[in-house]
């Protein structure tokens, strides 16, 4: 099983990746470093980061956008677009973060990069559960009668409470989690960066390869079957459990739950790390999944009153370019958010939007809008042409007679 190897690990690292306005976007992404004298850092152990730990993190939207690629075009494949995918998120004031109605700010990032810090989070929070649900559950420290011994124990159950569980449903949720392989089913995290799953036939034809896709209008991610390396060419009439088997021929499925804890909106993420001890006076620091997809992504934030880098000198400073394009950044994600592109990533154009199983397909009434266009377009090219042939024709018929009556 080439996807059960990759997948012996559940908890394994996963790496991350990053058209022609696209493409530029992609490019926003990057540009905002914190300074030490910015009023949204604090400077901690010589690492400044910017003080988000009054908010948390919030799924928005999936969205593939397709778009002209030059390494398509020069290669020569059968399409020279690309497949091009963002994430939108939101960092909402903490305790109205459900709502998320005010006082926040609008993100995009490539999807490779909120995938690789999102599911790495969700997977440290679900060892740490499981880890807490080990000493509360399986001790015996409570029933030793011991105070310190019981102090303990309502110390793992305390940590159990943060991860809104207990001994009744942690237990159960572990061991599924532990078995899982066993049981034969795979965590679909294993495959949110492009890979292989299987050969397409006995010979050693050509492989397919399992990646992270948009589902139910984008506020869903799941996995789906391409046809090539880069994940870019999906083929929505292949279902990747049809591809998950061992050496020994027995059939796998994916697991989502761990995945969809990265786009549940219901399950926000709180942006504030926790204070180790009891020290009163210790400092918040910001947890590293916001920190980093803070500084990766395109940020919208002044029309909706979020105190970022648009309203801070210091830090504008150092992201200028973001800072000027701000309005360009709030106009592409609001284009991503109001259907301008379909579910795999085309440009809808009028009419009403279809949606298939794996993308779009166009109605009557924009078949004849194209079509009208195209021999429109095509119309008024020729005519122009004709136009230009007779004004050129008939200025040299004139200078021809002016030459003549000179002489």
């Amino acid at each position: 099983l080439g996807s059960a190897s990759a997948a012996s690990n559940p908890f394994g690292a996963k790496q991350s990746n990053a058209d022609a306005k696209a493409k530029y976007m992609a490019q926003l992404m990057s540009k905002a470093t914190p300074t030490e004298n910015s009023q949204l850092g604090r400077n901690l152990d010589g690492q400044v980061e910017v003080d988000l730990t009054g908010y948390s993190l919030r799924f928005e939207k999936c969205q593939f956008v397709k778009a002209y690629d030059q390494d398509l075009a020069a290669n020569g494949y059968e399409t020279v677009l690309a497949t091009q995918r963002f994430v939108i998120f939101r960092l909402c004031p903490s305790g109205n973060c459900k709502s998320c109605n005010s006082g926040y700010g609008e993100y995009m990032v490539d999807m490779e990069n909120y995938l690789g810090y999102t599911v790495e989070y969700r997977q440290e929070e679900q060892e740490e559960m499981c880890g807490a649900c080990q000493d509360a559950c399986y001790s015996d420290d409570a029933a030793a009668g011991d105070d310190a011994a019981q102090d303990q124990g309502q110390y793992y159950n305390r940590k159990l409470a943060y991860y809104n569980s207990d001994c009744d449903t942690c237990v159960s949720a572990c061991e599924k989690i532990d078995s899982m392989e066993e049981n034969h089913y795979l965590d679909a995290t294993n495959f949110i960066n492009c890979q292989p799953v299987q050969e397409t036939d006995d010979d050693g034809g050509a492989y397919v390869y399992a990646g992270p896709i948009c589902a139910s209008q984008g506020s869903k991610i799941k996995i789906g079957v391409f046809t090539d390396e880069n994940c870019m060419f999906l083929d929505s009439s292949k279902d990747v459990d049809s591809y998950l088997t061992d050496e020994d021929g027995n059939a796998f499925k994916l697991s989502h739950a761990l995945l969809k804890t990265t786009y549940d909106t219901s399950d926000c993420i709180s942006c504030a790390a926790d204070v180790e001890g009891d020290d009163d006076g210790a400092v918040a620091e910001v947890k590293d999944v916001c920190a980093e997809l803070y500084e990766a992504s395109a940020k919208c934030e002044s029309p909706y009153g979020f105190d970022g880098i648009t309203s801070n000198s210091y830090y504008a400073n150092e992201a200028a370019n973001q800072v000027a394009n701000e309005e360009l950044v709030c106009d592409f994600i609001s284009s991503l958010k109001s259907g301008t592109y379909s579910q795999d990533g085309e440009i809808v154009i009028g009419g009403t939007k279809v949606y298939t199983a794996g993308g779009t397909s166009t109605t009557g009434g924009q078949k004849f809008a194209l079509t009208f266009f195209i021999i429109g377009t095509v119309g008024l090219a020729v005519y122009a042409a004709m136009l230009h042939s007779q004004l050129t024709k008939g200025g040299k018929a004139d200078l021809s007679h002016q030459g003549g009556a000179m002489a």
